[in-house]
């Protein structure tokens, strides 16, 4: 790369061409793995775009309709879908902040393990999560046995039903201890990246540890909480599988409903399920924008930094 910028002669032209080569040099690196993503995603998603308007598909008449968009926003199980997936997705990320964060302040001090210890629960598949919380938590599980043969309840029904709940009290804990070591992971390499003469200067200046905490770490740290709770928030809220085998009956989540519906013995819902999966994109989608104008805001960000340098 630097040779053919070295042998190409030095006019005006030229140069602009090798800054514009130099800039976009990693992305054309990028071309052929995102080719193919555009080309698997992006194809799916234009059939899928299609069916839903009528154009495509079963029942698709070759005519322009938004009727499965109506059906879609008017199912009676919508809003609570939708409200129930917001629910779970905002409660498990904030609970996994908070606990996230409190355990990397924790384990900022020691050594590699701590980061090799986070990572034990990464290559473990949701599904055995699942079956895991199944057999420990359900009131026939093995907690509420240890229970009974300690007397601490008399029966299988005293023990509090925490699957397949009202609450989702099952996919919060699984999610909880899934999101939480990734967190964790991510807020660690985020801590030990900060200079600690920061917080030592603030209590210096008489911060106590939690005025230090709030006014100085926690503020450095906003980047990485950012990006690891919109990468946490983004797939929860799209999740699947835990849900559907964890959590209520009714309501059920927004991917649940989209899988019930799409699964329909009768055909003509089947546009009515591709909407709904693309109303779920499209709230994915929103979350990024969301999360871009959060982060253009932000003190550390890569944008502001360079304001801040120019100035």
């Amino acid at each position: 790369m630097s040779s053919i910028l070295k042998s190409s002669p030095k006019t005006p032209f030229n140069l602009r061409g090798q800054a514009w080569l130099l800039r976009s040099y990693p992305y054309l690196l990028l071309l052929p793995a995102l080719s193919v993503i555009a080309l698997l995603f992006g194809g799916g998603l234009v059939l899928a775009l299609l069916q839903s308007l009528g154009l495509l598909g079963v029942g698709g008449d070759g005519h322009l309709t938004l009727a499965a968009y109506q059906q879609a926003l008017s199912h009676p199980e919508f809003l609570r879908a939708l409200g129930l997936s917001l629910y779970t997705a905002i409660m498990a990320t904030g609970l996994s902040v908070m606990g996230s964060i409190g355990l990397a302040l924790l384990l900022r001090s020691t050594g590699r393990w701590a980061s090799l210890a986070c990572q034990i629960t990464l290559p473990i598949p949701h599904l055995v999560g699942v079956v895991g919380i199944l057999l420990l938590l359900t009131p026939s599980g093995l907690v509420s046995r240890i229970l009974y043969a300690i007397g601490w309840i008399q029966s299988d029904q005293d023990f509090p039903l925490l699957v397949n709940d009202g609450a989702n009290l099952g996919v919060l804990l699984h999610f909880l201890w899934k999101e939480i070591p990734f967190m964790t992971l991510i807020l660690l390499a985020v801590l030990r990246g900060i200079d600690r003469e920061y917080e030592t200067q603030a209590r210096v200046l008489g911060a106590s540890p939690w005025q230090c905490f709030w006014h100085v770490t926690l503020p450095l740290m906003k980047p990485g909480i950012l990006s690891a709770s919109l990468i946490v928030f983004g797939f929860i809220f799209g999740s699947f599988e835990v849900p559907f085998l964890l959590g209520s009956t009714f309501p059920r989540t927004l991917p649940v409903l989209v899988y019930r519906t799409f699964t329909n013995v009768d055909l003509t819902q089947r546009p009515t399920a591709i909407a709904l999966g693309l109303i779920l994109s499209l709230c994915s989608t929103f979350m990024i924008m969301v999360y871009l104008w959060l982060t253009s805001d932000s003190p550390n960000s890569p944008n502001q930094n360079t304001k801040v340098r120019r100035s």
